[in-house]
């Protein structure tokens, strides 16, 4: 005879994301699995003394978040300046200004989250618009998308930048062109900074924000958040092998309370031999609890500061259109060489032609490889061509987008990175009920700490395309419907990272990660969604968090 469930919860709107069942009353769990779905009082014969019973009062139970692209190893950290929201250069001033009357003591500066916006006229900031805040000490900025850095003139010099240095481990060094000195801003610090050599030279050149022990504290503030927000899977999409240290003290120390699947960054020029430490890697870790092995390569950069790779010229450009890190053939080469020795590869890709070159190389690995189930990811989909809209679900190709960079407060009218490709190009933005229609896999998620890590702000923007404080919705006819954009956080990322056997959905026999809300999202308004709140989060049977 079975023994009692472990945790039951009844009374509930059961939403399964189960076809063959999508709605129930109640679910038991036992040993870490899900034992029963079903109405009305059939749990009561799976119950025990020692089972825990929630009466779920009428509210909404669903499969747990699967976030398919959270840096949850990058984070957001306290020791910086909080620069989000700062819609000026005198704002960000003054609270530059504030941390140093707090901490005097503080050798550097260091920002994150600043807004492209805030820099008057439109143009990228200067070491010279943050120097007369700094008090002499060295500054180091980064954007809210961590693809650009921000540095003033004492950083400059501690980090000996000058009039003859163009790329750096950690970024690519943008001059002045009337006098070919350095300005201060240095983009692809997402693909440089942020790889293993960049992170290096940053800790090597003193710099406290990549220090192991800031990382660390960094992903332990996140994780804790992962599971406070019902996010159950964590996929974090960029890290080097360094990095894995990290996720190991987290699990030894019994902070990994979420599942976690590890990108390995792939930049351009990795070395065979490097590949091949990759996939040994790979077949090391592949518990339930952490596992590693999908490849993080770019293709192009961001829209606002120029660095995404657009089919024709930015607004107010002749000819200027971005570029490919990579010659469209050599990346093509490449993705079908990862395709041959069976990596999965999450490639960035953010302008229309830089998804159509990731497009072009699938087609390219399809056809000297012949298909497989190879869920390779175009990641962020922000611009995207009508015409390779139907190529995602021809080529398999899983599009992992998030909702909230499409809000119009962040990206809209009066935003950069609408003005950047202009409005005859916002019917481009992040089509992702147009993808859904054509038969695309959507994999929703944050991209924290770019956007809010909390999946029901993602779920109330990708249903109302709307900025937090509500007003006019931005391209409406790219809205999802709720059901669709739940499905894109549970079942649509589990699959895209090849764990839909076993999470996404409730039904009996998979694993027992599921979250129970404060309220029934399906009777509500949407703007009420955001006062919604997770109040319990299980992975594998397990409470991992319980609201006050």
């Amino acid at each position: 005879m079975n023994r009692p469930a472990d945790l039951v919860l009844h009374n509930a709107h059961v939403h399964t994301v189960d076809d063959a069942r999508p709605r129930a009353e109640a679910i038991a769990v036992r040993d870490g699995r899900i034992a029963w779905v079903g109405d009305g009082d059939g749990w009561r014969e799976l119950a025990g003394p020692g089972t825990e019973v929630v009466d779920a009062r009428g509210r909404l139970v669903l499969p747990g978040f699967v976030d398919s692209h959270n840096h949850v190893r990058l984070g957001s950290d306290a020791d910086c300046v909080q620069l989000a929201g700062a819609a000026s250069l005198a704002e960000i001033g003054a609270r530059i200004a504030e941390r140093l009357r707090s901490h005097p003591d503080a050798e550097w500066i260091e920002g994150e989250a600043f807004d492209y916006s805030a820099i008057p006229g439109g143009r990228m900031p200067t070491a010279a618009d943050l120097d007369p805040y700094t008090g002499g000490r060295p500054a180091f900025v980064l954007s809210y998308d961590v693809h650009t850095a921000w540095l003033n003139s004492a950083a400059l010099r501690r980090l000996g930048i000058t009039r003859d240095t163009t790329e750096l481990p950690y970024g690519t060094v943008r001059k002045d062109p009337a006098t070919g000195e350095p300005t201060g801003f240095l983009t692809d610090f997402a693909v440089k900074g942020l790889s293993r050599a960049g992170h290096r030279a940053l800790r090597a050149a003193g710099v406290p924000w990549a220090a192991p022990d800031r990382q660390y504290g960094r992903l332990l503030s996140s994780l804790d958040m992962a599971a406070r927000y019902g996010i159950t899977t964590v996929v974090e999409p960029q890290n080097s092998l360094d990095d894995l240290a990290l996720f190991e003290r987290a699990t030894a120390e019994g902070r990994l309370r979420s599942r976690l699947v590890a990108a390995l960054f792939h930049p351009r020029g990795t070395t065979a031999a490097e590949l091949a430490e990759f996939a040994e890697v790979s077949r090391r870790y592949t518990s339930d609890r952490l596992r590693v092995g999908p490849l993080k390569l770019y293709i192009d950069d961001v829209v606002e500061p120029h660095t995404a790779a657009l089919l024709e010229p930015y607004a107010g450009h002749h000819s200027h259109r971005g570029e490919t890190f990579y010659p469209p053939e050599e990346f093509a080469e490449v993705l079908a060489g990862l395709d041959a020795a069976g990596f999965q590869a999450f490639v960035h890709a953010t302008g229309d032609r830089g998804i159509r070159t990731v497009l072009d190389a699938v087609e390219h690995a399809r056809r000297v490889n012949g298909p497989r189930d190879a869920r390779h990811q175009v990641v962020h989909v922000e611009c995207l061509d009508p015409a390779d809209v139907p190529r995602f679900a021809e080529l398999g190709v899983v599009a992992c987008m998030q909702p909230r960079h499409c809000s119009p407060d962040i990206a809209g009218p009066g935003r950069d990175w609408a003005e950047a490709v202009g409005e005859q190009r916002w019917t481009k933005a992040w089509p992702m009920r147009s993808l859904q229609r054509a038969g695309a896999t959507l994999a929703l998620s944050s991209d924290w700490n770019v956007a809010e890590m909390d999946p029901l702000i993602g779920l109330y923007t990708a249903v109302t395309r709307r900025g937090l404080a509500g007003g006019d919705a931005w391209m409406p006819q790219e809205t999802l419907d709720l059901a669709t954009a739940v499905r894109g956080y549970t079942l649509g990322s589990a699959y895209a990272n090849f764990l839909d056997d076993e999470l996404g959905s409730l039904a009996p026999g998979k694993l027992a990660d599921l979250v129970l809300l404060s309220d029934d999202l399906f009777a509500l308004e949407p703007k009420a969604i955001l006062d919604a709140r997770v109040e319990l989060s299980v992975v594998g049977g397990e409470v991992v968090h319980r609201a006050d």
